[in-house]
């Protein structure tokens, strides 16, 4: 797990984490424009972006209301469980 989430605490952001391991994608496809962008505002149960899993499209739902602060993985980048992939601000 990434050191950050101790000082997004700290600072009041809500870090949504990796529940797997896979493929991050920020787009449902390639030519699509991202779920979310910094600054937008999301709502609980929205889809923020898709990990891909043995073959398997997992969306990834925001938990909380707020607004998106930072993205850390690029599109495309391998995931281990537990890494950082928004920090939100509630």
């Amino acid at each position: 797990m990434d050191d950050g989430s101790a000082e997004e605490a700290a600072s009041g952001l809500e870090t949504v984490t990796a529940p797997m391991v896979g493929t991050f994608y920020r787009r449902p496809r390639p030519d699509a424009e991202p779920f979310v962008s910094v600054g937008d505002r999301v709502r609980k149960g929205q889809v923020l972006c898709i990990i891909e899993a043995m073959k398997l499209m997992n969306n990834i739902e925001a938990e909380h209301d707020g607004e998106i602060v930072e993205t850390f993985p690029e599109d495309g980048a391998a995931v281990q469980f537990g890494d950082r992939l928004f920090a939100i601000r509630p």
